[in-house]
């Protein structure tokens, strides 16, 4: 593994491996943040769902018609495991990272785990790191992933 290509994340839900799974899949829009470091339209009406099925997209609506592919999901294994080819906004064409989410029975509820990989193929100067050395953007990356899945185990527990 190339220093700075990954970042891993783990959240522990308390809710069955089966509700966890749905929650992330059918109530992202719900849990998923909201504002600007989280999606496009800002705070502002929008939504975010992600179709439930393999080669599904992970799209983000706002405005009048504006969207955005943000994934599409190259692994589905319902209720266990997905991983979805990622896009940042500002991506150039070709430019993919990948994550990928295992959701595991752990005691009385599930261990979700993260993982968000590709970035040693992004180019050091690219715009989606914001001037930031390699270490300092994956801790960056590893705290925002932290936040929203902050945000799933929150909602998923109600």
């Amino acid at each position: 593994m190339i220093a700075g290509d990954r970042v891993g994340v783990t959240v522990f839900v308390q809710v069955p491996v089966g509700d966890a799974f749905a929650v992330f899949t059918e109530e992202i829009d719900q849990w998923w943040r909201r504002g600007p470091a989280y999606r496009l339209a800002r705070g502002k009406p929008g939504t975010l769902t992600l179709e439930p099925k393999l080669g599904g997209k992970l799209i983000e609506r706002w405005g009048e018609g504006n969207s955005r592919d943000i994934g599409t999901i190259t692994t589905w294994e319902p209720p266990k495991h997905i991983v979805l080819e990622w896009r940042a906004f500002n991506f150039r064409e070709g430019e993919v990272t990948t994550v990928e989410l295992w959701f595991e029975a752990s005691g009385e509820g599930t261990r979700v785990k993260l993982e968000h990989r590709g970035w040693a193929a992004i180019p050091a100067d690219h715009p989606v790191r914001h001037g930031e050395p390699v270490d300092a953007f994956i801790r960056a990356l590893g705290m925002w992933w932290g936040s929203l899945l902050t945000s799933l185990r929150l909602h998923a527990e109600g």
